[in-house]
């Protein structure tokens, strides 16, 4: 068999999850391997060009697209016309996330901008060999936030010969990943150069978060890195975890899902020092005894152990308890934890526990030498460690490897936990990006050999 390579530009690359995706993908056709090469990533963040060459062993080009000009980037990739184009231009001014009053800043406005002028630039310079696919990626807000925008894209694409398809789609379908993760995609096919039709890929099933994080080591465990440290918590906030039932959130807790009134938990033992806020699940992975180190909550309605003259909920082994009497009015939202059974909610750039339901229900429970900075472990009602995901598990449900090329584990540029987990937040996940790479090559290879239709056993994407 031989192989035939297409190659392929990534701008606003983030670290590469969408070059490590097309990396992955291959294609055949009558006895012809399709393969995809990355000439170039370019992004303006020196930290996402230092984790997309890391990652990919490609090269990054930081630099400012709405700023470069034609033969700038012809001289970037080589002087070599890439056949495919992908783009996900920075998405924070059409994200729900950010209010609309904010949104209407310049300073979004002009990230919005982006859009148009990434693309423009690409068709610029590569006027007389357009790019056979272009793909762009983002939130499915762009609809209504950058509408105007998406209209001056059809134009501007209908113009130079391209033919268009915009849906929306969830990456967990396309990839098989253990989260759901809703976005835009907008393909555009150059009919001269290639007439093929685009056939959508196949569907695949949601994983459970379980699935993938088995797979790791437990939270602290040094030989998965730092990016697998266990976030350190404010001490109600792991109590708070431990009250919110898998799968549920705040607004569960006044039903009863939340120790009952009625009822009364165990002794709490050991304990350590929580500080920062960070994303939360519940563990299930117990095969334990209670045992020192393992916190566990009096039920409300039920006698207490023994008082002792213990006043802590550390090593001392003193008492807590579910109060129900709550202060606060829980908000839809916030601080939830997802069952280990489940998939997850789409992994974004957050690191704050209370600000999504992202935490986990963990059935794992690490033993005192696991633990040398030990961190709260209380056993909620369900029997498990309700606790944060680490940004290495965030990494792991975004499909991105845990290792790097060289077998050590997965690092990411610089020092901040927080810029990590918003890297890993904004990266195309690398298994839906290998299934919409495979999708390409299913056109590009057929037209290699000058074939202008070919069935497809899915619906036509463009």
């Amino acid at each position: 068999m031989s192989e035939h390579t297409f190659t392929a530009l990534h701008l606003f690359c983030g670290l590469g999850g969408m070059a490590l995706g097309f990396q992955r993908a291959r294609g055949r056709w009558r006895g012809l391997i399709g393969r995809f090469e990355s000439l170039l990533g370019i992004d303006n963040d020196p930290e996402s060009c230092a984790d997309f060459e890391a990652l990919t062993g490609v090269p990054a080009l930081c630099a400012d697209v709405a700023k470069m000009q034609p033969d700038q980037l012809a001289r970037a990739t080589g002087g070599v016309a890439p056949d495919v184009v992908f783009t996900s231009p920075p998405c924070k001014g059409f994200s729900a996330l950010l209010p609309k009053k904010a949104a209407a800043q310049e300073k979004y406005q002009a990230l919005n901008r982006l859009v148009l002028q990434g693309l423009h630039l690409v068709l610029t310079t590569w006027a007389t060999s357009p790019p056979k696919l272009i793909v762009l990626e983002n939130v499915p807000r762009i609809t209504r936030r950058g509408a105007g925008l998406l209209v001056q894209l059809r134009q501007l694409l209908v113009a130079h010969g391209y033919r268009l398809h915009e849906s929306t789609h969830d990456c967990g379908e396309l990839g098989g990943l253990a989260q759901h993760r809703r976005r835009f995609l907008f393909i555009a096919r150059h009919e001269a150069s290639l007439p093929t039709f685009v056939y959508q890929p196949p569907t695949r099933a949601v994983r459970a978060i379980g699935d993938v994080l088995e797979a790791l080591p437990l939270p602290d465990a040094a030989e998965a890195g730092p990016l697998h440290r266990l976030p350190r918590l404010q001490w109600k906030t792991w109590v708070r975890l431990a009250l919110i039932p898998a799968g549920g959130d705040w607004r569960d807790l006044p039903e009863g899902s939340y120790v009952k009134w009625t009822e009364a938990s165990g002794a709490v033992t050991c304990g350590g020092t929580p500080s920062s806020s960070g994303i939360c699940d519940g563990d299930p992975r117990l095969g334990h005894k209670p045992r020192r180190g393992a916190y566990r909550i009096v039920r409300w309605g039920e006698p207490a152990p023994t008082v002792t003259g213990a006043a802590g909920v550390g090593r001392s082994c003193a008492y807590a308890v579910g109060d129900p009497r709550l202060s606060c009015t829980p908000r839809a939202g916030t601080m939830g934890v997802l069952p280990w059974d489940g998939p997850s909610g789409a992994v974004t750039g957050t690191a704050d526990v209370h600000s999504a339901r992202t935490a986990i229900a963990a059935p794992r429970i690490p033993t005192d030498r696991e633990r040398p900075d030990p961190p709260p472990v209380i056993i909620a009602l369900d029997g498990t460690w309700h606790r944060p995901l680490t940004t290495l598990e965030l990494a792991a449900l975004q499909g991105l490897p845990t290792r790097l090329p060289d077998g050590s584990p997965l690092r990411l540029a610089g020092k901040s936990d927080g810029r990590w987990r918003q890297r890993i937040g904004n990266a195309v996940p690398p298994p839906a990006a290998q299934a919409i790479g495979e999708a390409l090559l299913a056109s590009l290879l057929p037209a290699v050999e000058g074939v202008g239709f070919v069935f497809g056993g899915t619906s036509i994407w463009v």
